[in-house]
């Protein structure tokens, strides 16, 4: 659809694309993927299956693997080493 939208053949938009960005769009659109998913494990309490769903990877099997590839280490270790500590919640006056 970006090749289309840009006019160009896949062949001559993915060239191009890699000039610009050192990576294939393919490759490209899987790590921008997985860093979108990979603000979910530190920031909410969501279960991996549902964060694959959200950034959009359809195999819930296969998105554990990606993960793991594309940053390193599995989506529950990530999760453990990044979690943002929980702040205390603020008393209300009564």
């Amino acid at each position: 659809m970006l090749a289309t939208s840009a006019a160009m053949s896949r062949t001559a938009f993915a060239q191009c694309f890699r000039e610009l960005t050192g990576e294939m769009p393919i490759r490209y659109l899987a790590r921008w993927r997985m860093q979108l998913a990979a603000e979910q494990p530190t920031t909410t309490h969501l279960l991996i299956v549902e964060i694959a769903k959200r950034c959009g990877h359809a195999s819930e099997v296969a998105f554990p693997k990606s993960f793991r590839r594309v940053m390193g280490v599995a989506p529950g270790a990530y999760r453990k080493r990044n979690r943002t500590p929980s702040r205390p919640s603020a008393a209300i006056p009564t």
